[in-house]
């Protein structure tokens, strides 16, 4: 007998603040940022709340380095 209910594909759980603060550090912590950096950072930033403090800050800072690196 086939249920009438689906479940929906399981999505990773959430990086806490922690991890994406590290992670977000060691991006912009090597020689080389391209493109490819910033999008990485964004995705970061979208495992963080849309209220978070972190994420906020992040992304401001986010902000800075594409216009320091003219990216």
């Amino acid at each position: 007998m086939k249920s009438r209910f689906f479940t929906l594909p399981r999505r990773c759980p959430l990086l806490t603040e922690a991890e994406v603060q590290r992670s977000f550090g060691k991006l912009f912590n090597k020689e080389q940022v391209d493109s490819d950096t910033f999008d990485k950072a964004e995705l970061l930033l979208d495992e963080l709340r849309p209220e978070s403090p972190l994420r906020h800050r992040l992304a401001m800072e986010l902000e800075e380095l594409r216009e320091l690196k003219g990216v």
